[in-house]
């Protein structure tokens, strides 16, 4: 199907993108990477007038260390092949490295972006749960300005952000995470499909014990959730696959899992405690 008729505009710098916007109103719609926008325009799902296409602006993409606490800061528009393969990243947040490899196929990284990913919002999507996982931040420029948005607001509901109409996202921020062990495990119909569960477990030890465990779900509800009830269980627990097993039997606690062709919400609970299991088990280097 052909989309409906738009507006196209290329801005060059960042206060050009946010002015074109903001003039756009309601009827404006960023493009990032067109991964999950162009779809949804083919299919006609969605009627912009106006596309704002960031591709031209370089301050939006590449990798960096903050001076100031040394996390990673992450150009939204940097794209998942690049975060894949950059040393950074790589050397410390491993998990965002290992979940990003697991992106729909090498087409799709090659043009997706870690901040189109992010606003798109989609609860079956890799990313979110892992940036949840990370505690990461994400900033936004709009008319007022910079502002910073943690994870944990940024995801409101059902392909829905904490972004307003005339807002980009600019970086991503994520703490680095050197000191801990990270898994991304994900249980997918097809080859390179969505997540029917995904699961991103970082955990920490400290003299045979975990001493910290953050867990990120994806698609058990309409935003990704954090399994709060088996961090809760394994902090301090013994490092050990009886005290992990028992943990994480409460991971589908507090999620609201949708029923679809892929699985009904009982088969998604049984999936997420089996892949917490597993996830945390890799992460603390058990398996």
């Amino acid at each position: 199907m052909i989309p409906a008729a738009f507006d196209y505009a290329r801005p060059r710098t960042l206060d050009e993108a946010v002015r074109t916007l903001h003039d756009g109103g309601d009827d404006a719609k960023v493009l990032a990477g067109g991964q999950s926008l162009i779809p949804i325009l083919r299919l006609r799902l969605a009627f912009p007038e106006l596309l704002v296409d960031l591709g031209r602006i370089p301050e939006l993409r590449g990798v960096r260390e903050d001076a100031d606490n040394g996390s990673l800061v992450i150009g939204a528009m940097t794209t998942h092949h690049d975060i894949i393969h950059n040393p950074l990243v790589r050397r410390h947040d491993g998990l965002l490295a290992a979940a990003t490899e697991t992106v729909a196929d090498p087409a799709v990284r090659h043009r997706g972006t870690l901040g189109g990913s992010l606003s798109h919002a989609d609860p079956a999507g890799d990313l979110p749960a892992v940036l949840l996982a990370l505690d990461g931040e994400m900033v936004a420029a709009g008319p007022q300005g910079r502002r910073t948005i943690p994870a944990r607001d940024f995801f409101v509901d059902y392909l829905q952000t904490a972004l307003t109409g005339d807002e980009v996202l600019v970086e991503i921020r994520v703490p680095r995470t050197d000191a801990w062990g990270f898994h991304y495990e994900k249980f997918s119909r097809t080859a390179q499909g969505w997540a029917v569960v995904g699961i991103a477990a970082l955990v920490r030890r400290d003299d045979g014990h975990i001493a910290e465990a953050r867990i990120g779900l994806t698609n058990m509800g309409t935003t990704p959730l954090r399994a709060s009830a088996t961090e809760q269980a394994l902090t301090g627990a013994e490092a050990g696959p009886a005290a992990v097993a028992r943990a994480a039997e409460a991971a589908a606690e507090g999620t609201r899992p949708a029923s679809d062709l892929s699985a009904s919400p009982e088969y998604r609970e049984h999936l997420v405690r089996v892949l917490t299991r597993r996830a945390v088990l890799a992460a603390a280097g058990m398996e």
